[in-house]
């Protein structure tokens, strides 16, 4: 990936680390143990990847469009309309295979819109207006929350996430007291 340039290569580029480290946490996940969930009520670590990938979905396909509008429809309804099949993803492999596809066109599908588009205001679910790169922020915001949710459904598991194990292995002083300078 080249040194970002413009606002939205920045927003891109951005992206690009945060839903890697996503699917690096998603890989520390057993299979097996993708339908754990800490408490009965909450989502299950499959059914936070298939929220995490409806709302990536659905903002990009708001974002495209010249009359971008989070608020015309439920997110329920917005989700049938535009990620009809995410639910049919059912293994990490499938998971990981969807996220990074998912990246990759909402990536060239917003390059080629430019800076031009993404700058413009477009209404809020509030009724405000923001920008539509301060909408793609939001939603990269959303996705760290739900890594932050995954890495302690792994801690939960008695394992270690891959953000931590990578500041105990890769980086020389006090996270790596054996690392040589």
């Amino acid at each position: 990936m080249s040194t970002p340039q413009t606002p939205l290569q920045e927003t891109l580029a951005r992206w690009y680390t945060v839903r890697r480290g996503f699917i690096r946490e998603l890989n520390q996940i057993p299979p097996a143990r993708l339908t754990f969930r800490a408490t009965l009520e909450a989502r299950s670590i499959l059914d936070i990847v298939h929220h995490v990938l409806e709302f990536s979905v659905i903002t990009v396909e708001e974002l495209v469009r010249e009359d971008t509008n989070l608020h015309r429809a439920s997110m329920a309804q917005l989700a049938n309309v535009y990620a009809p099949n995410i639910t049919r993803a059912d293994s990490q492999e499938k998971l990981i295979n969807l996220l990074v596809e998912q990246y990759r066109d909402a990536e060239e599908r917003l390059s080629s819109l430019g800076d031009l588009h993404m700058l413009q205001l477009v209404p809020k679910l509030d009724g405000s207006h923001e920008t539509r790169i301060a909408l793609l922020q939001e939603c990269i915001q959303h996705e760290m929350y739900h890594r932050g949710q995954l890495t302690v459904y792994i801690r939960l598991l008695g394992l270690e996430p891959a953000l931590t194990r990578d500041m105990h292995t890769a980086m020389p002083g006090s996270f790596n007291p054996g690392a040589v300078d």
